[in-house]
């Protein structure tokens, strides 16, 4: 149990989505925070509330560090022919609409922690990971890297609770 504020060394957010630029988790400085803000309009509803909760911990707790981890970080392994929509590439190019995947700290964490209990060497594994609640995704892992996602909107794949 956390007796006191100064007993925290470190603190980690999960952000949502990271685009094409954060592939795996990061310090945050204010050029990570300036490139959220920029990624807004690929998750409204989540980068606003996690770029709040990264100032209040930075003035909470001026000088800790804090890192942030990126949902989609994950799945940056996806080939193109596979996270492109089909739909006219201007979109892509223009507005970055792609595929980028979400729940990937999840995916991450429950394949590792399979190949740990079943005893299997997680670069040599192909695993199905599917994340389920709420939010809903199902990924492709070969080899430990992210290759397909269900996920590429919170509109589409798995249907979820919250987003029907």
């Amino acid at each position: 149990m956390l007796k006191s504020l100064n007993e925290i060394d470190a603190i980690g957010h999960r952000v949502v989505h990271g685009g094409e630029t954060f592939k795996a988790s990061t310090l945050i400085t204010q050029e990570v925070k300036d490139k959220i803000r920029e990624m807004i309009s690929l998750a409204p509803l989540h980068n606003p509330a996690n770029l709040t909760c990264i100032e209040e911990c930075e003035d909470l707790l001026p000088g800790i560090p804090n890192v942030a981890v990126f949902d989609t970080a994950f799945h940056q392994t996806i080939e193109e022919e596979h996270f492109y929509y089909p739909v006219d590439t201007e979109y892509y190019e223009k507005d970055g609409k792609r595929r980028y995947g979400f729940h990937g700290s999840s995916h991450r964490y429950v394949s590792q922690k399979a190949c740990q209990i079943l005893n299997l060497d997680y670069e040599q594994t192909n695993i199905i990971s599917c994340h389920i609640g709420n939010g809903g995704s199902v990924t492709g892992i070969l080899n430990g890297a992210s290759k397909m996602t269900s996920m590429g909107t919170p509109a589409g794949g798995v249907i979820m609770g919250t987003r029907t």
